[in-house]
């Protein structure tokens, strides 16, 4: 200017296409730096797959239940000058699930260790408490290996990991056990039957098979023990939580508003088109979504060529939910339960070989108003909030399944239920059914499957999407990207699109930003 002054350089815009946990951290840690970040989402609410179905008048998380590897969320707000426990009360959790089978046998676990191997002695005898021991050495070595050059790298990749540590990453790549499948490994520490099916069930934390799946996640069951909390109210409050903080950081939301094409130039993303036609132009687009709905032309035909994915690629786990309000007789829940099948390796060739729901399912039972020690909530109608998921395969685009079916379903798991004894009233007034269709309309082009692509084979940790997309100007986060499904990893998917674009836009900015919003909670 003539005068001498020079005009600000405005702030770099980004949109962020989706409002769950890995969007809403992508969208906290750009603001925080200074950016200007607008987050879309069609849904009227923030959560995405963390979401509350109502039933008689009462909120049911019907997503995740429990939060894990709280570190993540403790970084993300003490980042943009917060603290996470101003924002949500998180209680943690002793008894990590009560498990139960046809023969009448129960077993709890527990965070403590040596309360476990107790336990398991007390079920299977001295040489299985042993193993368990051995186990739990076995799965922190593994966390140990991965947490750092796997988990919080941007693309790891069998080359890299071998060119970044040469013979100590051989080594590495040895001791996360990556090339035997989970139900193997477990051979190594356990005999009996009943705790091969306990931990082999981690495998599904994730949507995978324990018969189909790499050792390696075997971590899943040390990260679990390291600790669980239930946040106070229900998952959705940390949605809210997020949301509050990113509002407060100075992004900006559209809920209820959906998007039909990402815009570009011919060489780089550029913007967002909405479904009602209009444009918003951007420096960046952070996609929170399945990558499958980016490659199959759901954004628009330049989108498409953002990460390559095979028609025919298997699909994670869907489920047939049941969020209920019921009462609940005979069987001493406490909040985290899990009712075996006799007969696992059928229960995952029916779902995985046979593309059709269980004949006798193995169901997780979530009573969502009750603690550690079991104790029975007191309403004046005796029912409580249950929530209720039966593992199913992804097929809610190609081939729905009938009412008959997911009726059948039903009566199976009602009938499991009571097998195992519990009863319960189901009504149908009180509960609300979910069904991989269902996911599939949430989640398009996802068939339901619930975790992104499956972790089936050695090298499948590896091959999920980056936060760089092949579309310059296009990251990605969430459950189908990098590092993975679950709660915290889908929040560090949306630090890792965060690092990617400030990087990127860094590395092509004419001059420093003028200002940078953040390090405190307020705007």
């Amino acid at each position: 200017m003539a005068d001498g002054r020079t005009t600000p350089q405005r702030a770099r815009r980004v949109v962020v296409v989706g409002a769950g946990v890995g969007s809403l951290s992508a969208a906290i840690s750009l603001a925080a730096r200074g950016l200007a970040v607008t987050v879309l989402d069609r849904a009227p609410r923030v959560g995405g797959k963390m979401r509350e179905v109502e039933v008689a008048g009462r909120r049911i998380d019907s997503g995740p239940t429990v939060l894990t590897v709280r570190a993540v969320f403790d970084e993300l707000f003490a980042a943009a000058g917060a603290s996470l426990d101003a924002y949500v009360t998180l209680d943690p959790v002793e008894v990590l699930a009560r498990h139960a089978w046809a023969d009448g046998s129960r077993l709890d676990l527990y965070r403590d260790v040596d309360r476990t191997a107790d336990a398991i002695g007390a079920l299977a005898g001295a040489r299985e408490a042993k193993g368990y021991r051995a186990f739990c050495a076995y799965a922190k070595g593994i966390h140990d290996h991965v947490e750092g050059p796997f988990m919080r790298a941007q693309r790891p990749t069998l080359g890299s990991v071998l060119r970044d540590q040469g013979l100590r990453g051989m080594i590495a790549l040895a001791r996360i056990d990556a090339t035997r499948t989970l139900w193997s490994a477990l051979g190594d520490f356990f005999r009996d039957p009943r705790l091969l099916q306990l931990f082999g069930r981690y495998a599904t934390y994730c949507g995978s098979s324990p018969f189909l799946a790499p050792a390696t996640l075997n971590v899943i069951a040390h990260v679990e023990r390291e600790g669980v909390w239930v946040v106070r109210g229900g998952m959705s409050r940390l949605a809210e939580a997020l949301a509050r903080l990113a509002a407060e950081q100075g992004v900006e939301f559209a809920l209820g508003t959906g998007v039909s094409e990402v815009i570009t130039d011919g060489h780089r993303a550029t913007g967002v088109r909405l479904d009602d036609g209009r444009a918003l132009e951007a420096d960046a687009v952070v996609f929170n979504g399945d990558v499958n709905a980016l490659a199959t032309g759901l954004f628009g035909a330049p989108a498409q060529r953002a990460w390559p994915v095979d028609a025919g690629a298997a699909r994670s786990l869907s489920a047939v939910t049941f969020s209920a309000v019921a009462k609940a007789g005979a069987f001493p829940l406490v909040r985290h339960n899990v009712f075996f099948s006799r007969d696992y390796p059928r229960e995952f060739r029916e779902i995985t070989d046979g593309d059709s729901l269980p004949s006798e399912p193995t169901v997780y039972v979530c009573a969502q108003d009750r603690d550690d020690t079991g104790r029975a909530p007191a309403t004046d109608d005796g029912r409580e909030r249950l929530f209720m998921i039966v593992n199913a395969p992804a097929r809610g685009d190609r081939r729905p399944f009938s009412e008959e079916e997911i009726e059948r379903c039903e009566t199976t798991t009602r009938r499991h239920l009571e097998a195992l004894g519990l009863s319960l009233d189901w009504d149908p007034s009180r509960r609300v059914i979910t069904t991989p269709t269902d996911f599939e309309r949430m989640f398009p082009a996802t068939g339901g499957a619930l975790y992104g692509p499956p972790s089936h084979g050695w090298t499948s940790p590896l091959a999920r999407a980056p936060s760089r997309s092949k579309l310059p100007g296009l990251y990605l986060c969430g459950g189908s990207a990098h590092p993975g499904a679950g709660v915290p990893m889908v929040a560090r998917s949306g630090l890792l699109a965060a690092e990617s674009v400030l990087t990127d836009l860094a590395s092509t900015a004419r001059s420093p930003a003028a200002a940078t919003r953040g390090g405190t909670s307020t705007r």
